[in-house]
């Protein structure tokens, strides 16, 4: 890969416990993913120069501080039933897309909590950035789950940030639109969410047009950076640059969050966007050069080994190491064939995003950057 170069390397700390990573192996669009993740982080080397800190289950009161009472029993509930033909499930999103299974409130109570130890570590001022890789469920509503999205954590982690940095920047760079946080700070001004993501009829979750931006107190601090199919690192990493220039100038945060699901990339089964980790990692290092208190979390990615190759790239880039382009030897060796390098290659998609177009949007943006005091 290409030599790797933050500012300094990085005060990190990692979320992780082997009992963690087994509740977040049993999702079951994502089986194992978590595990292969994990096992290409350690088998480069990178757990040495940072905290590994175990996470703690988050209790019912701390996700209430954003789901309903009403959601949150009813999951616990049909998880120790492993119902999933409970005929109230449907109004709580549960079916399709988020099977009501055996055991799934205890994965999202993981889940959840351990964005909660991150957010922790970072208001204890003793890291710089904290990375929980299997978090980042961003559509998940305050009494609905929805796109495979139990409990919102990310919203938890803002909330939790929020008692002690006044102004937290949520930066959502998964392909699908990051809703449910939108959603959960929409009339506040004292988050700001921007979200880059594909935007097409049909395609899920059908929100997040650059007309959208908040509403309320919340006006304008809403960023939304609807992309067409088949972007590639340099466009996407100059509208990145070009919008994140202009929100940090006018938000001033004092915290950022930061999911960065990895359906983006070329070779996923979305087939959609076309980028590579190294057109993320730039994105990311942009971020990372404001030298603020960072919580980095996961989200989409449904080519495990591509989500594991990125994910472990990106650990990299934060902690300032250059890491080989040959795979490791490790548990899950095999699945990085036929070639078993590190660098993911671009597909021969055509790039829908026509320049003129994207000018507008961000001139969009732009314009309506400057209405926040």
């Amino acid at each position: 890969m290409e030599p790797v170069e933050p500012p300094t390397a990085i005060n990190t700390t990692y979320i992780f416990a082997p009992h963690y990573i087994d509740s977040c192996d049993s999702l079951s669009k994502i089986t194992r993913r978590a595990s292969m993740v994990h096992s290409l982080i350690a088998s480069y080397g990178l757990l040495k120069y940072m905290r590994v800190v175990k996470p703690r289950i988050a209790s019912m009161e701390e996700m209430a501080m954003f789901h309903t009472d009403a959601y949150l029993e009813h999951l616990q509930k049909i998880s120790e039933d492993g119902d999933d033909d409970d005929p109230e499930s449907v109004e709580y999103g549960l079916g399709y897309d988020c099977p009501a299974t055996e055991g799934v409130f205890d994965y999202a109570a993981a889940v959840a909590g351990a964005t909660l130890t991150a957010a922790q570590c970072l208001m204890d001022k003793k890291y710089q950035v904290a990375i929980n890789w299997p978090g980042g469920w961003h559509h998940a509503k305050k009494d609905e789950a929805s796109g495979f999205c139990y409990l919102n954590d990310a919203v938890l982690g803002i909330l939790k940030l929020r008692k002690k940095f006044d102004r937290v920047l949520y930066i959502d760079m998964d392909l699908h639109h990051g809703d449910g946080v939108e959603d959960a700070f929409s009339f506040t001004s004292k988050v700001m969410t921007v979200s880059f993501h594909k935007y097409s009829p049909g395609f899920f979750p059908g929100t997040g047009d650059v007309t959208d931006i908040g509403m309320g107190k919340g006006r304008y601090y809403t960023v939304n950076v609807p992309l067409q199919d088949g972007i590639q690192d340099n466009r996407y990493y100059h509208i990145c640059e070009s919008v994140l220039k202009e929100v940090y100038t006018s938000f001033n945060p004092e915290a950022v969050v930061c999911q960065l699901g990895a359906d983006t990339i070329a070779g996923d089964p979305m087939c959609s966007f076309n980028l590579t980790p190294v057109g993320v990692g730039k994105c990311l290092r942009y971020i990372l050069n404001w030298e603020l208190p960072t919580l980095i979390l996961g989200g989409g990615g449904y080519n495990h080994a591509n989500t594991a190759r990125c994910w472990t790239y990106l650990t990299a880039i934060i902690l300032g190491k250059t890491i080989s382009s040959e795979i490791p030897d490790h548990e899950y060796f095999t699945e990085y064939g036929p070639d078993y390098v590190l660098e993911i290659t671009q597909s021969c998609r055509t790039d829908q995003n026509d320049p003129q177009r994207v000018e507008q949007l961000l001139n969009t943006i732009r314009g309506n950057l400057k209405n926040v005091i």
